[in-house]
């Protein structure tokens, strides 16, 4: 029984990681692009919706983007609410609307968190397509026109962006974490392009049918996941739509990014006790499980496998020689910090750190989200 667990939990934490990617590119092979005869002339009206929390840094250059875009402007509302901000913020998208009168601007003077700013301002949206964006997310000038045209099928519900990281430096995280996200942005590409089950948008910048959105609790840490299971639950489709480029700077202190994934990780399992019966409904089970619950389980899965090797080491040698690869790669962890401050940069070692620290997270956050989250109110990361 031992030994079942030990092979079971090896192989569930390398199917999730390497055999699903696989998978996946296997499959598309035979899946029809369906992105193909989409029509180009389809342009419907959009309402673009933003909170902003002291996003004075970015605010202007992500205004600009939007106002630079080849899509007419006469069929885009730009809706945004700051959530009691305390710099210029509000003085900035003041500035634009008096330039551009399809901004619809609230300054709330509570602060109530994201989600309540957002509920709010998709109540007065009228655009047939809901953009919800982040204030530090840039648009290019096809955007918003590649961002909308999977919705010519009526059956798509909602439509992820291509998130591309700038700002990369070798000192930090950045490479790491600009390397795993875009091969999610890949795996999220190929999910859709086979079933329509595209697992969670990059929640800086997606679109969805208004008619579809629902409000989201105000204690929910990872809205965009919420909103896109949401969208299965009515029966629609999610894909994610290359050619709909964004930009933004990539996160490259360990523990700002590290605080940052608690609060996701809290939020994963939020949304997985929330929305676990999806696990059973075709054809969004699979790929939630394999993509997603069998990551959320990956420090359990280590645990296990750590566990299971010691109390299989009398047993053959051939697990002692797994114990002391499970203790060499352990050591990189001390051994990389070490290496940081004396200024050496080993991209390799960095990347376990990265892995380990993303699992550490997921750890924390499942005791977090036990006992219970109160507010959706978080801090953002520093930009």
């Amino acid at each position: 029984m031992i030994i079942l667990g030990f092979w079971l939990s090896v192989f569930l934490l390398f199917y999730s990681y390497l055999f699903y990617p696989a998978l996946l590119k296997l499959l598309a092979k035979s899946a029809k692009e369906k992105e193909r005869d989409l029509p180009a002339g389809y342009l419907p009206d959009v309402s673009i919706v933003m909170a902003a929390f002291n996003e004075e840094k970015v605010l202007q250059e992500k205004l600009e983007s939007i106002f630079r875009s080849d899509y007419p402007t006469e069929k885009v509302e730009v809706l945004i609410g700051s959530d009691a901000s305390t710099d210029r913020t509000s003085k900035i998208v003041k500035s634009f609307s008096r330039k551009y009168p399809n901004i619809i601007f609230h300054d709330y003077r509570q602060r109530r968190g994201k989600q309540n700013v957002v509920n709010d301002l998709v109540k007065e949206a009228k655009g047939e397509l809901l953009i919800l964006t982040d204030a530090n997310v840039i648009f290019d000038e096809q955007t918003l026109r590649e961002l909308v045209k999977p919705f010519a099928r009526p059956a798509v519900g909602l439509v992820d962006s291509n998130m591309i990281n700038k700002g990369l430096q070798k000192d930090g995280i950045s490479y790491q974490e600009q390397a795993y996200i875009s091969r999610e942005v890949q795996i999220k590409h190929l999910e859709g392009l086979i079933w329509g089950a595209m697992m969670g948008p990059f929640g800086g910048c997606y679109a969805i049918r208004r008619k579809l959105y629902k409000d989201v609790p105000p204690n929910t840490l990872v809205d965009d996941f919420y909103i896109n299971m949401l969208i299965f639950e009515q029966g629609y489709l999610a894909v994610n739509r290359l050619d709909a480029k964004v930009y933004e700077e990539i996160p490259n202190e360990l523990s700002v990014e590290f605080r940052r994934k608690i609060r996701i990780g809290t939020g994963n399992f939020q949304n997985l006790a929330r929305f676990w019966h999806l696990l059973f409904k075709p054809p969004y089970g699979f790929p939630f499980l394999s993509h997603k619950v069998l990551r959320w389980i990956g420090p359990f899965l280590l645990i296990k496998i750590l566990i299971f090797n010691l109390l299989l080491i009398p047993v053959h040698p051939l697990y002692v020689l797994f114990f002391l690869l499970q203790m060499s790669i352990y050591f990189i962890l001390p051994a990389d910090l070490f290496l940081r401050k004396v200024g050496i940069h080993n991209p390799f070692f960095r990347l376990i750190t990265h892995f380990f620290a993303m699992n550490l997270a997921l750890f924390i956050g499942f005791f977090k989200a036990l006992s219970g989250v109160r507010s959706g109110v978080w801090e953002r990361t520093a930009r």
